[in-house]
């Protein structure tokens, strides 16, 4: 019993499915890390924004100070705009991490299940070789066997007349 087309058909499309939930959990990943990455840089927009008005308040300089406070209430807006979709995205992450994992596992069950049925077809094919074998060891076995007892027969009526052959040598030899 071979594998069948439809066992390997289950692989391939099992590989498949792993194959794009993986590309959909990178994908992910990478819009997670870009938000992380623009949370970040507009926290230090933020702190950029701070330390242009502490610096402007010992200056005296009312436009770097008007400036600083609206970077700082710029970066602050972004802030919360970034942080609820990064919490989704996070989540989202997680959804398609486990997604990819259970296609995983369901595509290395379809390879442990193709390989235990060829592991079984090489071990039946073994068995049938090794019966073969045995067969054509006993057939020949069973031949000699055979041809040593058809061969008796006729050694023994040759060995009988040597034997009387030489008992009648010796009885003329005698008189």
């Amino acid at each position: 019993m071979a594998v069948s087309r439809a066992l390997r058909r289950l692989l391939r499309i099992r590989d498949l499915e792993e194959e794009q939930c993986r590309l959909a959990l990178e994908s992910a990943l990478g819009e997670l890390h870009r938000l992380e990455h623009a949370l970040t840089a507009n926290i230090e927009r933020g702190r950029r924004g701070r330390m242009l008005v502490d610096s402007s308040a010992r200056t005296g300089q009312l436009p770097d100070r008007l400036a600083g406070f609206e970077e700082t209430r710029s970066a602050g807006r972004y802030v919360e705009v970034l942080e609820p979709r990064i919490g989704a995205k996070g989540e989202e992450v997680t959804g398609l991490r486990q997604k990819f994992i259970s296609k995983r596992v369901e595509r290395r069950q379809a390879e442990t299940l193709i390989k235990e049925t060829e592991a079984r077809e090489q071990i039946e094919d073994d068995r049938r070789s090794q019966q073969a074998l045995d067969n054509w060891f006993s057939s020949r076995l069973y031949r000699e066997d055979s041809e040593s007892e058809a061969a008796i027969p006729a050694l023994a009526g040759f060995t009988s007349r040597s034997t009387e052959d030489s008992e009648e040598g010796t009885r003329r030899s005698n008189l």
